[in-house]
């Protein structure tokens, strides 16, 4: 009694927190031209299997749909996302075939389950991490036919629907297309096929099988979770694409596909901007706090993320930028009105004029200087200078405190703008001649702005 207790009392802590720290609804991209020969790829059902969901992110990020219709679900549970959990309310994908209207995740599946039996979709893909090794004989504890990574799942081999019912030999070519491509022998891809109606209790309350009573041809693609993340999310995406292939969906892909470069894409192509772009926060090498974090006074923190993964959190201590299942940094606000300010800030860059807008990003070799600009005062944040305005003053990358840089590299400085006691913008200014930081993301993941 006592235990049942605490779990009751953990769970009301749970639905305090998500209704109290922010709204995390999912979200729900499309890409292409729609049709009728849609592809519906779910990620994040559970929030501690970050291949699944990152793949999906990437479709929608780094992925141009030449030809066909995607659909894209990236952080279906987000919550569960955010607190690195399998299901902070109990496994979402055992709530399919039954659900209390007071369930946190009411309203997710029901969202869900409309897309799905949506007549547009033709195809759904869930994408999952498993646990070893799936392997139809018993070969060690990690392979066996009791471990789920490494494969593709199907609840049945075929299906009576015009569309893509031959699930065993689907799943069969995206296996064999996956094993051409492996980073080592022992990662090869086997069907698993899970026969839920012979009675698997279990699968049938999944999203899988929903979908296959709604006469939609529905896989799972699952990696294992004894390979790092990029390493799983670099299978997922070759599953998709031969999934596209078979479809007929025509795409393009914004960066190789190699385990190296989907890793780079991963912890380097990261940004978030505030306030219509006045400010722009490359995430790769951010450090843990970020202090004096220029806010609105009323508190509104509005962001654009580059992912449907970032997102900012308020928090009492102040506002926690997270990607993914990871805490990427702390944004400790000093609190200012802000100034709307629309013309250019000249800056002279190692000897060179240029003209760039606020919350811009510049590479810098030696040294800057910002031109003196009319009841605008300048700020650059690790520069020890007696004036109070720092336009018009040689900048050198030498005379810059690296801990008051905002990266642990010690290497991008703010500059900030102020118009009175008024916040106006920032600007960034780079010394990392030799960054590898390149941006494969053509367009920011969001045209419109969350706000906190």
């Amino acid at each position: 009694m006592l235990k049942l207790f605490k779990l009751f009392f953990l769970v009301i802590i749970l639905q305090n927190l998500y209704a109290n720290e922010h709204n995390f609804d999912f979200d729900f991209i499309k890409k292409g031209k729609e049709d009728n020969n849609t592809l519906l790829i779910i990620g994040g059902i559970q929030g501690d299997e970050p291949g699944g969901f990152m793949a999906a992110s990437l479709i929608t990020t780094h992925y141009k749909i030449k030809k066909g219709s995607v659909w894209v679900v990236p952080n279906l549970n987000f919550y569960s996302i955010i607190t690195r959990n399998r299901g902070p309310f109990g496994d979402m994908n055992r709530k399919f075939a039954k659900i209390s209207n007071n369930d946190p995740d009411y309203d997710s599946i029901q969202k869900i389950k409309e897309y799905i039996t949506s007549d547009e979709v033709k195809l759904v893909l869930n994408l999952h991490d498993g646990s070893g090794f799936y392997r139809e004989k018993h070969i060690d504890k990690m392979h066996s036919p009791l471990r789920w990574g490494q494969s593709a799942i199907i609840d049945q081999a075929k299906l009576d629907t015009p569309y893509y019912g031959n699930l065993e030999e689907i799943a069969q070519k995206v296996c064999e297309s996956v094993n051409k491509n492996l980073i080592n022998t022992n990662h090869h891809y086997k069907v698993k096929n899970t026969n839920t109606r012979l009675g698997d209790k279990e699968m049938e309350k999944t999203l899988t099988y929903f979908s296959i009573n709604n006469k939609k041809a529905a896989f799972a693609n699952e990696a294992s979770k004894s390979l790092t993340l990029h390493e799983r999310t670099y299978y997922h995406l070759l599953a998709i694409e031969k999934y596209m292939d078979i479809m007929g969906i025509e795409y393009e892909r914004y960066f190789p596909l190699e385990p190296v470069a989907v890793k780079n894409v991963i912890d380097n192509d990261i940004y978030i901007s505030f306030y219509d772009e006045k400010i722009q926060l490359p995430l790769s090498e951010i450090r843990s706090t970020l202090r004096y974090f220029p806010v609105k006074k009323d508190g509104t923190l509005e962001f654009s993320p580059s992912s449907p993964l970032l997102t900012v959190i308020k928090k009492e201590e102040g506002y926690v930028i997270h990607y993914g299942n990871r805490r990427l940094s702390l944004l400790a606000p000093d609190y200012f009105e802000h100034e709307n300010i629309d013309e250019n800030i000249n800056i002279n860059i190692d000897g060179k004029d240029f003209d760039v807008p606020l919350g811009s990003i510049i590479n810098v070799n030696n040294s800057f200087k910002i031109k003196p600009i009319k009841d605008l005062r300048v700020n650059v944040i690790g520069f020890v200078h007696e004036q109070n305005n720092e336009a018009g003053v040689l900048v050198n990358k030498n005379s810059l405190l690296k801990r008051f840089s905002i990266d642990k590299s010690g290497k991008i400085f703010r500059v900030e703008f102020y118009k009175e006691d008024k916040f106006a913008g920032m600007v960034l200014v780079n010394f990392d001649k030799d960054s590898t930081r390149v941006s494969y993301n053509k367009t920011n993941y969001k045209s419109f702005t969350n706000s906190l």
